[in-house]
C-alpha cells in the first residue's frame, strides 16, 4: 500500500498499475486538473508539484518540486503531496499567486501552476533570495507568453518577505501525520510495485522477479512509459532502501548513496569541489535533480550523461551489491559498451565514491549544450590535473558525448603527464592528440566535427584558465 498525505489528508491506495504516474493519478482519478501535461517528458515544467519529506530528525520538512509527468506513484510513499489547488485559503490566494497577479505574470495561463508551485518551493525554503535564486527555482519551468520578467519580479516579491501560510499553521500536525504514516512502512506493499527498505529486502525481490526494472527517481525510466508508450508489468522501487541514501566521510573519501537525489548529491560534492557548482545546476533542471538520482544516472550508461564524466575524471569507484557480498569497481572500467556495464544480473550499485581534494589539484567541468538548462549535453569535458612547481604530476579526464560510452582518452593522460603547465608545448600536445581521439556521431545536437573541435577547445580553455593560478603560485613564492 502506497502511503502518503494529500495536502491534509492521508491517502492510501493500492496501485494496481506500476507505469501511473503522480501526473495520471491527480488528473484522472482525482479530478485534480490545476496540473497541467505539457510534454510528458519533465522538460516544460506544467506538471510542477511539491513534495514534502520529513528532515532526518523528524522536526521539521523541506519542500521541494518535481515533475509529476514522469514521477511514478513510489514517489508519494510517505510523503506529502501539495498541487495548486492547496494553495488557496477558500477565496484568499497564497501570497505567490497574488504576487503574479500584481505582476501580471500569467497570460494564456497554462505554465501557471507549475510557475506558482515552483514559487511556492523557494518560498518555504529561503528568506530574501537573489535573483539567481529565484533563476535556478523556475529553471524547470517554460512560458510562451510573458518572458520570464514579470514571473521573476512575481516570485522575488513574494519571497523577499514570507508571512506565514496554512503550511506553516499545520506544521505540527503535518509532522506528526507524516511520522504516522513512515512507521506503517511495510516491504511487501503491492502485487505489482515493491518498496524494500533495505538491501536484504531488496535482494529478495530481485531473485524473485528478477525482469522487474529497478526504479529510482524514474525520471529516464518514465519517459519509455510516457514517449514510447512501454508498460511494465512490476516495478521494483529503491527509493526506500536506506543504505541507498547514506552520505559518508573520511579524511580521503566521500562515498555516496546511489539513490541518493542529485539535489543532495550536489551539494555534498560542491562542498569539497565548488568548481563543480555550474556543471550540476546544468544537470538538467531543479524539478529533475529532485527527483533523478546519482546512482541511476552512472547505471543507464549513457553517453551523454553529465554525471560519468566526472566520476572518470576523479577516478571514482563505485560499490556493486547484490544483497550478499559486495564489490568494487573503477568507474574507468564499469562501462562496457553502448548502454552496457560490468553490473553482474541481480546486481545494483550501492555507492560511489569519490576522492576528496589533494593539493595542487586543478579540475574543471564543461558542458556545451544548445540550452543553458534542462539540456543533453552535446560535448561535456572534465579535467583533473595534479600541478607541482609547474610539472604535470598526474592529468585525469572523462568525456562524453563523444563516443558509444562515457570516455577516457589514456594517451592524453600518458603524454602530458611531467610536462612543464607553462609551457605552451603542453597545450600543443594535449591538443594533437585530441584531435583524433575520438569518432563521434552527427545527431541533430552536433555535428561529428563541430565534436571533436569542441573537445581540443575546451583543452585549451583548461589549459589557459589555469595558467593564472600558476603564475600567482610563482609571484608568492618568489615574495616569501
Amino acid at each position: 500500500m502506497v502511503r502518503f498525505l494529500m495536502n491534509n489528508e492521508p491517502v492510501e491506495i493500492q496501485v494496481r498499475d506500476p507505469n501511473m504516474t503522480v501526473l495520471a493519478f491527480l488528473r484522472e482519478r482525482m479530478k485534480k486538473t490545476g496540473t497541467k501535461e505539457g510534454c510528458a517528458a519533465g522538460d516544460c515544467g506544467a506538471c510542477t508539484v511539491v513534495v514534502g519529506s520529513l528532515s532526518n530528525d523528524n522536526q521539521d520538512i523541506s519542500y521541494h518540486t518535481v515533475n509529476s509527468c514522469i514521477a511514478l506513484m513510489s514517489a508519494l510513499h510517505g510523503k506529502q503531496l501539495i498541487t495548486v489547488e492547496d494553495l488557496t485559503r477558500g477565496n484568499k490566494l497564497h501570497p505567490v499567486q497574488s504576487a503574479l497577479v500584481e505582476h501580471h505574470g500569467s497570460q494564456c495561463g497554462f505554465c501557471t501552476p507549475g510557475f506558482v508551485m515552483s514559487a511556492f518551493s523557494l518560498y518555504h525554503s529561503t528568506t530574501k533570495p537573489r535573483r539567481e535564486d529565484v533563476v535556478n527555482a523556475l529553471s524547470g519551468n517554460l512560458c510562451r507568453c510573458t518572458g520570464y520578467r514579470p514571473i521573476i519580479d512575481a516570485t522575488l516579491q513574494a519571497c523577499e518577505h514570507p508571512k506565514t501560510d496554512q503550511f506553516d499553521d499545520n506544521k505540527t500536525s503535518t509532522i506528526r501525520a507524516l511520522i504516522a504514516l513512515n512507521e506503517e512502512r511495510e516491504n511487501a506493499v503491492e502485487p505489482c510495485l515493491h518498496m524494500p527498505e533495505n538491501r536484504k529486502a531488496l535482494r529478495d525481490f530481485i531473485q524473485c522477479y528478477p525482469d522487474a526494472p529497478l526504479v529510482a527517481g524514474s525520471t529516464d525510466l518514465a519517459l519509455e512509459i510516457t514517449q514510447q508508450h512501454r508498460r511494465f508489468s512490476r516495478l521494483i522501487s529503491v527509493a526506500q532502501v536506506r543504505e541507498l541514501k547514506r552520505v559518508e566521510r573520511t579524511t580521503k573519501l566521500l562515498t555516496l548513496g546511489a539513490a541518493l537525489p542529485i539535489t543532495k548529491a550536489m551539494g555534498e560534492i560542491t562542498r569539497d569541489y565548488p568548481t563543480l557548482r555550474e556543471l550540476f545546476t546544468r544537470f538538467a533542471s531543479l524539478p529533475v535533480r529532485n527527483q533523478a538520482t546519482l546512482g541511476g544516472n552512472v547505471a543507464n550508461a549513457s553517453p551523454i550523461g553529465d554525471a560519468p564524466p566526472l566520476l572518470l575524471a576523479l577516478d571514482a569507484n563505485l560499490r556493486l551489491d547484490d544483497g550478499d557480498t559486495v564489490r568494487s569497481v573503477r568507474a574507468r572500467d564499469f562501462f562496457t559498451g553502448y548502454r552496457a556495464t560490468l553490473l553482474k544480473k541481480n546486481e545494483w550499485i550501492d555507492a560511489i565514491e569519490l576522492p576528496l581534494p589533494r593539493s595542487n589539484q586543478r579540475l574543471a567541468a564543461y558542458k556545451v549544450s544548445k540550452r543553458m538548462e534542462d539540456d543533453i549535453s552535446a560535448v561535456c569535458a572534465v579535467f583533473n590535473a595534479i600541478i607541482e612547481n609547474h610539472t604535470v604530476i598526474e592529468l585525469k579526464a572523462g568525456f562524453g558525448g563523444v563516443a558509444a560510452t562515457p570516455a577516457i582518452c589514456q594517451q592524453l593522460e600518458s603524454s602530458i603527464a611531467g610536462c612543464d603547465w607553462r609551457d605552451k608545448a603542453t597545450l600543443e600536445a594535449g591538443k594533437a592528440v585530441l584531435e583524433n581521439a575520438f569518432t563521434p556521431i552527427d545527431d541533430v545536437r552536433a555535428s561529428a566535427n563541430y565534436r571533436k573541435q569542441l573537445v581540443v577547445n575546451l583543452w585549451h580553455r583548461f589549459w589557459l584558465e589555469h595558467q593564472c593560478e600558476e603564475k600567482i603560485t610563482t609571484r608568492v613564492v618568489q615574495h616569501a
